[in-house]
């Protein structure tokens, strides 16, 4: 059943319109050489940043130690993939994380996957143990000037968002199966609303509505998807991947809405849905349907703006009565992205909801 569930969400959360690229932009790109040094103390001071919920390390230690032996052996290795940040002027990791986190654990002198010490192996006899500290001067010297090209790419215009990154991430990185849209949104929107969407989903009541931590973070994606909608639903515009990548991103340092703003409105909703509606909540059927959940969220939410309710029976008549309204069961089945499938079931939800006491 929980297999049916996330099937459910998958397909509610990203419709066909979803897929276009709804903007054009302006990029700069251009080609960077880095010493691997330089690299290496980059990362180290934090100004290369690998997003934390990219795929994790894959390489064996055999793969981490060729790969360290061919720039000891001056061979060509693949580039890696750069973003600059428009507002901290970091470089962020679209596609490369295995050869730099390779570099950094041999510099450290510890291959962190298994914690054992980095020494090469399965390599030409001359570097056979080898570690960063005990390479000849000669050869310590060829590694620290070895080169990495690196492509950089920064957004040049709109100025307002950096939301192409996120379709350059979804083109481009590589590391082994494709994440999904929240995944990357995790990835190149890294800062302190990521973390409130993290607690958010530690919810209690969500937990006992949604079930298991989805693996692909689409739990998280819906709560997004909730404050982006209540925050700012007269702004919609589709496709909702799009919608949801502006909102994340324009509020990813918390500039738009508080930590405690972003708490209070779902704790306080998804508390209430859980009250009134228990675990069967935004599960017209057998599954979590995800436009359900955003109308109905953010319809209970605007009435709590009002104060507390208090006749759970009304709020549960009122709901059935939504399910079987037939303008909104076609908004939350038909084209749920499409901006009047959002404009009417917000609206319904809403209506249906403000008058309860």
């Amino acid at each position: 059943m929980a297999q049916e569930l996330e099937v459910q969400i998958e397909d509610n959360l990203e419709d066909g319109a979803d897929e276009i690229t709804p903007f054009k932009y302006s990029i700069l790109s251009y080609g960077a050489d880095y010493t691997v040094d330089s690299l290496v103390k980059r990362l180290k001071d934090g100004n290369i940043v690998i997003p934390s919920f990219q795929r994790g390390y894959v390489w064996s230690f055999k793969d981490a130690s060729r790969f360290i032996e061919s720039l000891l052996l001056g061979l060509p290795v693949p580039g890696i993939f750069l973003s600059k940040e428009q507002e901290t002027q970091k470089l962020l990791v679209i596609d490369g994380q295995q050869r730099l986190r390779t570099l950094g654990y041999f510099y450290d002198g510890t291959f962190e996957p298994t914690n054992k010490v980095f020494a090469l192996s399965s390599v030409q006899p001359r570097f056979e143990g080898a570690k960063y500290k005990s390479l000849s001067e000669e050869d310590r010297r060829r590694l620290d000037d070895s080169i990495l090209h690196a492509t950089v790419v920064k957004q040049d215009t709109p100025s307002e968002d950096e939301s192409s990154i996120y379709y350059i991430f979804e083109r481009l990185n590589t590391g082994g199966v494709q994440l999904k849209p929240q995944e990357i949104r995790t990835c190149i929107y890294h800062g302190e609303f990521n973390d409130v969407l993290k607690q958010l989903n530690e919810s209690k009541s969500w937990r006992l509505i949604y079930g298991a931590v989805n693996k692909n973070m689409r739990d998280q994606e819906l709560i997004l998807r909730f404050l982006a909608l209540y925050f700012n639903a007269d702004g919609y515009k589709p496709p909702m991947k799009q919608f949801l990548n502006q909102y994340m991103g324009r509020n990813r340092h918390l500039k738009l809405q508080s930590r405690e703003q972003l708490s209070y409105v779902f704790l306080h909703a998804i508390d209430a849905a859980y009250n009134f509606l228990e675990a069967k909540a935004f599960k017209p059927k057998r599954a979590l349907n995800a436009a359900v959940f955003d109308a109905v969220m953010v319809g209970i939410a605007r009435r709590l703006d009002q104060g507390e309710i208090r006749n759970c029976n009304t709020v549960r008549e009122r709901y059935e009565s939504l399910l079987n309204d037939p303008a909104f069961i076609r908004s939350t089945e038909t084209g749920t992205s499409s901006e009047d499938s959002v404009n009417t079931r917000i609206r319904l939800a809403t209506e249906a909801l403000t008058n309860v006491e």
